[in-house]
């Protein structure tokens, strides 16, 4: 495997200066970083000590005192200066993100897209930030808002997307005026050096203080420090509906404000009048993109009793054709899970289905052979369910996809789809413009996105509403 994409990045085996870039903490303690595409050893990033931890906070609070004095669209330049240098790393940070988290290289260049996306609305909204003027009901007043940075943003992120949930929070808070403490995962630690190289010299060659984006690296108990520390006002969390309750609650008690970008339990409704060669191409890519570690992978496909046989049996065709393999290949459509924690769970999952009476369609189960040495690839699945079934309730971050039969009207299928604890993504593939209508409406889908004709996957930057 030729890895000379770690030295452009200047990453090497062993990270010390992970907090900012220009000051190294020395640690007794470091994360190894594997790689799931072939199981190889990539590097080891020290683990942030208690001690280490005050001192970031403490730096990035003095840093707050002055980044928020700079002019906003002066700060937005020095974000429009790392989307720049994003696109002259965006082939080697793309291959990181392939790499260490196992996900195709197309998607890893993708994320890397939408790091640059970010960047350039981020500039835009560097000039934007109004208030309102408002008329007083008292004579000779006059009343305006002024909206005001917050201070530190703490950022927890989630390895599946590893450097674009960061990108999101951090490019918008820092054109704010507010300074970024990042956790990234701790399965895949080597993509935020590599981002946090690139900005500190960016940053460096600004003159901007020391403290304005800083990483603190370990497992979840690095994690709880940030969600209750009340000199950090706002926590931004991507990762599990479980741990989401859990950093909500945390930093609620505390009184601080939480943004939190959970789990799916996504599903396509298909009314009869659907376009199937849609559905096959939605539902395919949603179900197996990312090896179903996205957190809106398709999970549930709810197909009307007319055409169940026809797409069940079109579905199981194409999943006959996916080719399983190294991700940086561009032959292969599916990579592997992030680890074999992730592939007992996958497989807990389809015991789980069989004992609760689903029945297998497309069968699972852990590939092997010299090129899956990793142990991380599987087979994505099709397994035939009822809604009602608590592993079907239950969101599983694999390729497991369930398919489910609705009679009778749209409202039905819609029925079908809210009635999970989750509610991420949603996708209904019709022709019919009143089901169209009927799904996006008050009384239609209960997730965050709702989709027309196209699958559960993916959402755009300008609809994310900050």
């Amino acid at each position: 495997m030729n890895t000379s994409f770690l030295k452009k990045l200047d990453l090497h085996k062993k990270n010390d200066g992970t907090w900012t870039g220009l000051k190294s903490m020395k640690s007794d303690s470091y994360i190894d970083s594997y790689s799931p595409v072939d199981g190889e050893f990539i590097g080891s990033v020290s683990v942030t000590s208690r001690k280490d931890y005050e001192k970031v906070i403490k730096t990035a609070s003095k840093a707050f005192e002055v980044w928020r004095e700079i002019p906003a669209p002066k700060r937005g330049e020095i974000v429009r200066q790392y989307g720049e240098a994003l696109r002259k790393h965006k082939e080697d940070l793309g291959k990181l993100v392939s790499y260490e988290m196992g996900k195709s290289l197309q998607e890893g260049y993708g994320e890397v897209q939408e790091m640059i996306d970010i960047c350039d609305f981020a500039v835009g909204l560097s000039r934007q930030l109004y208030g309102l003027s408002m008329h007083s009901e008292r004579p000779y007043h006059r009343m305006y808002e002024q909206w005001h940075p917050l201070g530190i943003v703490g950022i927890i992120s989630a390895f599946n997307f590893p450097v674009a949930v960061w990108s999101w929070n951090a490019m918008i808070a820092m054109v704010c005026g507010d300074v970024c403490v990042w956790k990234a995962s701790e399965k895949v630690p080597l993509c935020a050096i590599a981002c946090q190289n690139i900005l500190q010299k960016v940053l460096k060659a600004n003159k901007v203080p020391e403290g304005v984006s800083c990483i603190i690296t370990g497992d979840y108990t690095v994690g709880e420090w940030m969600t209750t520390d009340k000199r950090i006002p706002l926590i931004s969390a991507t990762g599990s509906t479980r741990m989401g309750k859990i950093v909500g609650t945390k930093v609620a008690e505390r009184l601080g404000r939480s943004l939190l970008e959970l789990g799916g339990n996504n599903a396509i409704i298909v009314t009869p009048s659907a376009d199937l060669n849609l559905v096959l191409t939605g539902a395919l890519f949603g179900a197996v993109g990312t090896c179903g570690q996205r957190c809106t992978t398709t999970r549930r496909l709810i197909v009307h009793e007319d055409i169940y046989e026809e797409v069940k049996a079109k579905l199981t065709k194409a999943y006959g054709q996916l080719k399983i393999g190294n991700p940086l290949d561009s032959k292969n459509h599916v990579g592997p899970l992030i680890d074999k924690a992730a592939v007992q769970n996958y497989l807990n999952a389809l015991k789980a289905a069989e004992e609760q009476g689903a029945r297998i369609l497309v069968p699972g189960g852990v590939l092997k052979g010299k090129e899956y040495a990793s142990g991380c690839y599987v087979k994505p699945c099709i397994v035939e369910a009822e809604n009602s079934m608590p592993i079907v309730q239950h969101e599983t971050f694999a390729p497991i996809l369930y398919l489910l039969k609705y009679s009778g009207g749209v409202e039905n299928a819609i029925a079908i789809q809210n009635d999970v604890p989750q509610g991420l993504s949603s996708a209904i593939m019709t022709t019919n413009l009143r089901e169209a209508e009927k799904f996006l409406s008050c009384a239609g889908s209960d997730c965050g996105i709702a989709n027309v004709n196209i699958g559960t996957s993916g959402a755009e930057i300008g609809g994310i509403r900050w």
